[in-house]
């Protein structure tokens, strides 16, 4: 195959997140092409983007044949043209399917034999509903075309600059589509222009809406520069008309002057009602801010949480005959440490975003917890200052994994288990040899689908010494 020239193929399999294998017929025989946003079975046509030491990329240019156990219809009247989500041709059973076995074979080649008839593996846990369950959405102000008219939605598929209206779109409940739709109608009443990121001119930027499912309140937030005066007492009148399921608890007006593309606020301004909503987890209530990093799926994190606390139970309470010092890693906002408080003598959360550190304690006393401490900081220095040795630890990383010069201090601890969490498993098949090495073993895995359609799946793995009581010897310089 040669660097622009079109064919077409056969997608054998989809690896994690969506690169399809496909398999092409040649005059030199069987050759393969990565290419994206394919499904497994699928006849298409594509051209040759990139070939490097043999690696072949490519660009779909069209399904010519779709695969047996695709729908006629896709779920989504917005499927394709969105960049959202990737499997809405497919029954919800079949992209669950695709998802469990890319995990596996990551981890497979770190693991050995993993599947359903091990006894490690627990499976892929549903998501409780697997529409409608988003509880965050970023909608972008922009043009469908270079020149267009105003759009708000979400980035059309493979583009940066280029938004899809997405009025039917079927991840979010349909109050928070009224909401969009209302907000669009009064930016283009009042002939109101987007920011444009090459100039950097134009007002509108960004429109947030969080929903508390628990309580189905939303709070919307609109995001624009502080570059020319509108009227958003209008927009917050024809808000605060809308016939909803559920009811609006605030009404923000966030000015961001930054040049960067993503939602910050030089100034933060309450229209109406307040500037946060309390959601509850098994149990627990959290107050959750515009800002605040909360799972984007309430019903599906209580699926999480519990597996999370089933493994602690398994791993760091049996047979102790204390209660036991856990660190909690990368903690967010302190979901897991304060369910973990309860059976723990003290809970010790570590965080790098300030304002998911404050929101802890907040949330901490609100649910009456005395016994957690989290401390806003870097882990990887962090870890040094903490006198307290842990007894367990729960690790919850960004995409890109944990540290490589953390990992050393980790495991020099030497804990019984470890508890592991990961939203990109390549990140865990990296990061898992670390922890064999030092002569841990998974003891239970499972995943859980976090984000139906989509391409991303949250994995969870209990993590036991070979030799317990034992500390790990370890140059952690």
């Amino acid at each position: 195959m040669k660097k622009g020239e079109i064919y077409e193929g056969t997608t054998e399999k989809v690896l994690f997140p969506n690169k399809g294998i496909v398999r092409v017929e040649t005059e030199d025989g069987i050759e393969k092409c990565t290419v994206k946003n394919v499904l497994p079975g699928q006849r298409i046509a594509f051209r040759v983007i990139k070939k490097r030491h043999g690696d072949c990329e490519g660009l779909c240019l069209k399904v010519i044949e779709k695969a047996a156990n695709e729908k006629e219809e896709p779920n989504c009247p917005h499927y394709g043209k969105c960049g959202g989500c990737t499997y809405h041709s497919l029954s919800y059973e079949d992209q669950a399917e695709i998802k469990k076995n890319q995990v596996l074979d990551l981890l497979r080649p770190v693991l050995g034999d993993i599947g359903d008839d091990t006894e490690i593996f627990e499976g892929l846990k549903a998501s409780p509903n697997i529409f409608e369950y988003k509880n965050k959405m970023e909608f972008s102000f922009g043009d469908i075309c270079k020149g267009g008219d105003l759009a708000l939605g979400l980035h059309k598929r493979g583009s940066f600059y280029d938004v899809v209206p997405v009025p039917g779109c079927r991840i979010v409940c349909e109050d928070i589509r009224k909401v969009v739709t209302a907000v669009y109608d009064e930016c283009v009443r009042q002939k109101l222009n987007y920011y444009h990121k090459m100039s950097h001119e134009g007002l509108l930027r960004h429109l947030v809406i969080r929903r508390s499912e628990k309580a189905n309140e939303l709070l919307v937030m609109l995001v624009t520069t502080s570059q020319t005066e509108f009227d958003i007492e209008a927009i917050a009148n024809e808000l605060q008309s809308l016939r909803l399921d559920g009811k609006i608890a605030g009404f923000l007006h966030c000015v961001n002057d930054s040049l960067a593309d993503n939602v910050q606020a030089d100034e933060l301004k309450v229209i109406f009602g307040r500037d946060y909503f309390t959601e509850e987890l098994l149990g627990l209530k959290f107050k959750v801010t515009p800002f605040s990093f909360f799972q984007t799926n309430s019903s599906g994190a209580e699926v999480l949480y519990d597996i999370v606390r089933s493994f602690s139970l398994k791993g760091a309470l049996e047979k102790e005959k204390k209660l036991p010092v856990i660190y909690d890693l990368y903690s967010g906002t302190g979901t897991i440490a304060q369910l973990l408080a309860p059976v723990a003598k003290k809970v010790i959360g570590v965080e790098i975003v300030e304002e998911a550190v404050e929101a802890a304690k907040n949330n901490a006393s609100l649910n009456g917890l005395s016994n957690c401490e989290f401390i806003a900081g870097d882990v990887l220095k962090v870890l040094d200052e903490i006198e307290e040795k842990p007894d367990f630890i729960i690790l919850d990383p960004p995409r890109d994994g944990i540290h490589p010069k953390a990992l050393p201090k980790l495991l020099s601890y030497g804990v019984k288990n470890m508890i592991y969490i990961s939203c990109k498993p390549t990140s865990l098949a990296r990061d898992l040899p670390a922890f064999l090495e030092a002569g841990y073993r998974v003891r239970k895995l499972a995943m859980v689908d976090m984000f139906p359609w989509t391409a991303n799946v949250e994995t969870v793995c209990l993590l036991s010494n070979r030799k317990p009581d034992t500390k790990v010897r370890i140059d952690v310089e």
